[in-house]
């Protein structure tokens, strides 16, 4: 999803600064203290410490072998990009940004211990309840956690003039899902949801909500997530509004 928003953004002209573990302006490993505030500082460098739009897409699957490691890049990982650049975009024209988020956080049962580390910023607990726990668990309630801090953000980020808001999709013909696909386990289950559009997404329909949401027509939208699954979370939880 990361690399369609790039092709999105940078087609139509934007300059656009990748963070990836290789193959990007900044090589930088966002499961770390130490890989985030270097990703952070280059970012800040390279930009000139002014950003129009950041696109948090950190994210690793519910196959990756070390759980803890999934707690870390998709919560504190994410988040710990969107706070840190937070100052460039007060900076900014018309400054928003979006996280990518799941529609899972709506769907794997809660585990309160690991979601209350995440929320208080333990890194040290979050990864001791992710090792408890197994990765579709660590998963969805990194998901879920970061969709909570992305609305908890509202008021301070508002006030600072910046928009952030997050989408929710659901399955996305992605490496990632592909991953989840290969796995034994897993993957015999990633189409066991149902899905009353009877597809999965495409990683460019994904861009195209973010794109909506970094736009002036979508100015007085803020706080919100914006679920992207083919009505998914609707069937499972139509009464969550």
């Amino acid at each position: 999803m990361g690399a369609a928003v790039r092709r999105r953004f940078g087609d139509g002209g934007a300059e656009v600064i990748g963070v990836d573990l290789d193959q990007a302006e900044v090589i930088g490993d966002l499961s770390t203290p130490d890989g985030r505030a270097s990703a952070v500082s280059e970012v800040l460098e390279r930009s000139g410490g002014s950003l129009d739009a950041v696109v948090a897409c950190a994210g690793i699957g519910p196959h990756t072998p070390e759980v803890p490691r999934i707690a870390a890049v998709n919560y504190f990982g994410a988040l710990g990009f969107l706070d840190g650049l937070l100052p460039a975009l007060q900076d900014g024209e018309d400054p928003v940004a979006v996280a990518i988020v799941s529609n899972s956080l709506g769907i794997i049962p809660r585990d309160d211990a690991l979601v209350a580390a995440l929320l208080e910023g333990d890194e040290q607990a979050a990864s001791a309840a992710a090792a408890s726990v197994d990765g579709v668990t660590a998963y969805g309630n990194s998901k879920y956690a970061l969709a909570v801090a992305v609305r908890r953000r509202a008021a301070v980020w508002g006030e600072a003039g910046v928009r952030l808001n997050g989408v929710a999709p659901g399955p996305v013909d992605t490496p990632l899902l592909q991953a989840t696909i290969d796995d034994p386990v897993l993957g015999p289950h990633v189409d066991d949801l149902p899905m009353p559009l009877g597809r999965r997404g495409a990683p460019e329909e994904i861009a195209g909500i973010v794109a909506f949401l970094l736009s002036d027509a979508a100015a007085l939208v803020h706080g919100s997530i914006v679920f992207a699954d083919g009505g998914t979370d609707a069937v499972l939880r139509p009464d969550a509004v």
